[in-house]
């Protein structure tokens, strides 16, 4: 288990900060900027939570903190990847600014960030709280529900993005057990792969629309 876990880890890690890097430099416009900024942010992120996970398997050593920090990390960096999302929507279709819409992103952004700072989240005691779990992801959840609510209604006017509000929608349904049961029941932790895989088929849409 340890041994496919940390493989699918490294070659997930390798192929986000990878593609980022690609999509950066086929750049052209600012949608392809957002792209590859996003892919990076997602790559990078959780390389913090990741590496550390995989060396846990096969180093002998305390990596409590490393791993605290980590989560911690990458609970904001997917914050940051999501409100980049939107910024892509706005470009890929044309969408002139809501400013409520834009408002409410960021200010469950925000709300979202200050809740993962709290103490009371154990971080670095590698103590999973399920009422902090529940907290801290609620303005979450509402930010990605509202995230694949626009591409969904959009999801016939771009080829490349059809399928882009499914992987969202997937992705935290495969999360929301991991950030509040995971503590409970281990074993939940599974379903992080496939929540990652999802991460990988948006990169690949990512990719292919630098090519368009």
């Amino acid at each position: 288990m340890k041994y496919g876990e940390s493989l699918f880890d490294i070659c997930y890690l390798l192929f986000a900060i990878i593609s980022g890097c690609i999509i950066l430099k086929r750049s052209k416009d600012t949608t392809g900027k957002i792209m590859g900024v996003a892919a990076l942010i997602l790559g990078l992120g959780d390389a913090l939570h990741l590496v550390p996970r995989v060396l846990n398997y096969f180093v002998n050593g305390d990596f409590t903190v490393a791993l605290g920090a980590g989560k911690l990390v990458t609970s904001i960096t997917m914050t940051v990847f999501y409100v980049l999302i939107y910024y892509l929507w706005m470009r890929v279709y044309k969408c002139e600014e809501n400013k409520a819409l834009t408002m409410a992103i960021w200010g469950l952004c925000a709300v979202r960030i200050i809740l993962c700072l709290f103490p009371q989240n154990g971080w670095f005691q590698n103590e999973s709280s399920m009422a902090w779990g529940i907290i801290r992801n609620i303005p979450f959840v509402i930010l990605g529900a509202a995230i694949c609510y626009i591409y969904y209604i959009k999801r016939t006017q771009d080829k490349t993005f059809r399928s882009m509000w499914i992987f969202i929608l997937l992705s935290f349904l495969f999360y929301i057990p991991v950030a509040v049961f995971a503590g409970l029941v281990p074993m939940l932790g599974m379903l992080m792969l496939p929540k990652t895989i999802c991460y990988i088929l948006m990169i690949v849409a990512f990719l292919r629309k630098s090519k368009a």
